[in-house]
């Protein structure tokens, strides 16, 4: 079985209905509990999502995204060298756009040999990740 790394865009689309990739979140999610995909994130997401969902969406969003799906989520918690790992890549990749959310989501992929990202967001496959759609 495969992992797959689910990052906050991909979580924030199936949660909301209005967003603009809901469906394709949808049946991305139901592609990957079919072909059974171990899931994989960091803390650093699940905190992001948890801000965002609660900002958009409101705490009974978050309550039922806590209960529902983080449980399906392997979660590496973020140590002090991940952490660390982070901030040198995005020293290294200077641009003002890629967060520490996503520094730390690439490291954690190649540490884990994961190759596919549940995400919307083009900055892993700028990294050379593929997206589950």
């Amino acid at each position: 079985m495969s992992a797959v790394f689910v990052d906050t865009s991909a979580l924030l689309a199936l949660l909301n209905a209005k967003d603009e990739n809901h469906a394709r979140a949808e049946r991305a999610f139901a592609n990957l509990r079919a072909r059974q995909a171990a899931l994989v994130s960091t803390c650093f997401v699940l905190v992001e999502t948890y801000a965002l969902v609660g900002r958009r969406l409101g705490l009974d969003a978050v309550r039922g995204f806590r209960a529902d799906f983080a449980p399906l989520v392997e979660v590496v918690c973020v140590d002090d060298a991940l952490h660390n790992a982070g901030l040198d890549l995005l020293a290294e990749r200077r641009t003002r756009r890629l967060s520490l959310v996503d520094a730390v989501s690439f490291i954690t992929m190649r540490q884990r040999n994961v190759a596919e990202a549940f995400a919307f967001d083009p900055h892993f496959e700028q990294e050379g990740f593929s997206l589950v759609s």
